[in-house]
């Protein structure tokens, strides 16, 4: 058996090199940039004001000026003149600021008389004008890789670019394997159960900016399996669940070697999810996960979406933070032990992990929010201690 972190290494090796699109900008959120994008333009184009108020010059902004209004600007439609001494132009937020003005006085800290301006005694700090460029300047970049969100769309708005180069969503062919196995909806024969590990890995797959496909379960023959594979080409990974162990109906290493797989690793040191299998199959990258519920969970969390990130151009990193945690927990064995656990209010939080572990319970996982991690050997720990967890 491997360890984790050689396991994660060796998933990693199997992304390729990024392949890139063009999008436009309004189909690119969740996207992973792959290119520096350009400004091209600056921001603000010109100064502007940041309130509501009076623009004037530097020298007269002094207590107790008395200033002639002499015009107005607005956003769109700026000031046509130079302000001279003196003078004063009402201006509003955003609004481009008159040359030769170099202070916004808030409109209401001053008095208006018909066309004359009185400041007070006492000034305020601050020009309350923003420079031109202050935002961005023409050909500035937002640097990639990265994962766009709402708030870089709005600024390669603002920076006008129209279009993008982003990574090409991986597509994920996904396989449940066994004969116990039938779809939601159907009604489950003596010894079968419904198959749901497909629906995590499939939205798990999706939330990492992948294409998910969900092919027919493959049942516990070759012949199957073959046929199953089959409708996986195509795709950037395939992702099975099951028939990776060693029983006699594991046949999933098997059928996959005799298809081409060229297997990096098979066993991990790590509880749930010892059975996992990485290598690649022609042109896809493959991962066999186990078949209980919360081990092919578990190792998605930890292989699939790291290797998904890294076939984006990310970095593939699974990133510990650190909790407190709330209970006593007896020494962990030899094997990594990634513990279903619950996040609880506090600086650092606080971390309970559930009393059941069993790999195949469900309802635990999904509320769950952390994985608890033991090192291979951790002594007993006590309530109170620092430990560290995986968010998820």
């Amino acid at each position: 058996m491997i360890s984790v972190e050689e396991a994660l290494a060796h998933v990693l090796a199997l992304a390729g090199p990024v392949r890139m699109e063009e999008v436009a900008l309004r189909a690119a959120a969740g996207r992973v940039l792959a290119a520096p994008a350009v400004a091209r333009l600056t921001q603000p184009p010109f100064d502007a004001s940041a309130m509501d108020g009076y623009a004037l010059a530097t020298a007269d902004h002094a207590p107790g000026a008395r200033l002639r209004v002499v015009g107005e600007s607005r956003a769109g439609l700026g000031f046509a003149g130079t302000l001279l001494r003196g003078e004063a132009v009402r201006i509003f937020t955003g609004a481009p600021v008159p040359e030769g003005a170099g202070v916004v006085v808030l409109q209401e800290d001053v008095t208006r008389e018909g066309d004359w301006l009185l400041l007070p005694p006492q000034l305020a700090l601050g020009s309350n004008i923003r420079g031109r460029g202050q935002d961005f300047a023409l050909g500035d970049t937002l640097a990639a890789p990265l994962r766009l969100q709402p708030q870089h769309l709005a600024l390669l708005a603002a920076m006008n670019v129209p279009e993008l180069h982003v990574a090409r969503r991986p597509e994920v062919a996904i396989i449940a394997t066994g004969d116990e196995l039938v779809m939601p909806g159907d009604t489950p024969g003596p010894g079968q159960i419904i198959c749901s590990n497909s629906f995590a890995l499939a939205a798990m797959a999706e939330a990492a900016g992948a294409v998910a496909r969900l092919l027919p379960i493959a049942r516990d023959n070759a012949a199957s399996l073959r046929q199953v594979f089959d409708l996986a080409a195509g795709a950037d990974l395939i992702v099975t669940s099951g028939g990776a162990s060693v029983g006699d109906h594991d046949l999933v290493a098997t059928v996959a070697a005799e298809l081409g797989l060229q297997r990096s690793f098979w066993k991990i040191a790590m509880r749930p999810g010892k059975p996992l299998m990485a290598g690649r199959m022609g042109n896809a990258a493959m991962l066999g996960l186990p078949g209980n519920p919360v081990s092919a969970i578990v190792c998605a969390h930890l292989f699939m979406r790291p290797l998904l990130d890294a076939m984006q151009g990310l970095p593939g990193v699974v990133t510990p933070q650190l909790a407190v945690l709330q209970g006593d927990l007896a020494p962990n064995g030899p094997r990594r032990q990634f513990m279903r656990a619950k996040l609880l209010p506090g600086t650092p939080p606080m971390i309970a992990a559930f009393a059941g572990q069993d790999s195949a319970l469900l309802r635990l996982m999904s509320e769950a929010d952390a994985l608890l991690i033991r090192p291979e050997g951790d002594g007993a720990r006590q309530a109170g201690e620092t430990v560290p967890y995986l968010a998820i």
